[in-house]
């Protein structure tokens, strides 16, 4: 029986590539699962794979939120599994590619969303405006550690999100994360990493090329509407990029910080990847790659 495949792993590690080479492998499709790449106008910034580089194979939840909008995990989480099920019914494997953790996880566990609270929610606002994010993550770190080396200082709004939820339930935001069962759809997970400093090495040439391929026009092409968005504007690089455009460092600067907050947010997410037991790891830096991740599919015999 056919099952889908989620090709996981930190930033720069070559899942694109391989997802793409798998889907033609196999007659699949891919399905999107870098958060940030949900944006439209968003491209070089996210290494948005180009129409020429996806080979003809049709990718799903690309470009489906404008940059005002927030990201939801439980909207991708319902739009995912839906066009994963209609694949299925097609005979296609759908290919989930990508680099968001809790959005996999998501998709392929049974992870649930507690309700909010308008009032708490406001009162933490409140208090993010005037301590500052800083404050705020650090509660969180001592309230919830693992929570915490999942998210971003800078993503306030998960932040926000997180001590909501556990003052609201009085557990770990961490503990509405299911305990890692079969993944649903019997959905096979190979993980692509590299070693450490030449991971570095990778991150730092995508950022170079990223503002040499005009990551600051595509920023200013952007705004005002950018500036608005409390997701797509904490994005790594386009926030680095409006800091500079509002005077607070130069551009230089900007791409020298992209670099070190990609290379920390590279370590939350081989951190987080490397907890699920259910994958298997792959050195993205192999010359067989994509025989080895198709040795890893049962059903292609």
């Amino acid at each position: 029986m056919i099952t889908p495949i989620a090709v996981v792993g930190p930033t720069a590690t070559g899942k694109s590539d391989l997802a793409v080479s798998l889907a033609l492998r196999f007659g699949g499709e891919v399905v999107n699962a870098d958060a940030m790449q949900l944006y439209r106008g968003m491209d070089i910034g996210t290494a948005k794979m180009s129409l020429a580089e996806r080979r003809g194979v049709p990718h799903h939840l690309l470009d489906v939120l404008d940059v005002t909008e927030t990201a939801s995990v439980a909207a991708y989480q319902r739009d995912t599994r839906a066009v994963i099920e209609k694949l299925l019914d097609l005979g296609k494997p759908p290919i989930l590619a990508g680099g968001s953790g809790l959005y996999v996880q998501a998709v392929l566990d049974d992870l649930r969303f507690p309700g909010t609270d308008d009032a708490v929610r406001a009162r933490l606002e409140a208090e993010l405006l005037s301590a500052g994010a800083g404050v705020l993550y650090e509660r969180l770190v001592s309230l919830d550690p693992v929570a915490a080396a999942a998210i971003l200082p800078s993503n306030t709004r998960r932040i926000v999100r997180a001590l909501e939820v556990i003052e609201l339930t009085g557990e770990p935001f961490s503990a509405q994360l299911p305990k890692p069962g079969p993944a649903r759809y019997g959905t096979i997970l190979i993980g692509v990493d590299r070693e450490v400093s030449e991971l570095d090495s990778r991150v730092d040439r995508r950022v170079d090329l990223m503002f040499a391929d005009g990551l600051v026009d595509e920023v200013r092409g952007l705004l005002p509407d950018l500036r608005s968005g409390k997701t797509a504007s904490r994005a790594l690089g386009y926030q680095q990029v409006l800091s500079a455009l509002d005077g607070e460092c130069t551009i230089d600067e900007a791409v020298a910080e992209t670099k070190r907050a990609t290379r920390r947010f590279v370590r939350r997410q081989r951190s987080w990847f490397r907890r699920d037991d259910r994958t298997t790891w792959l050195d993205g830096s192999r010359e067989d790659l994509l025989d080895a991740a198709s040795n890893l599919v049962t059903w292609s015999s």
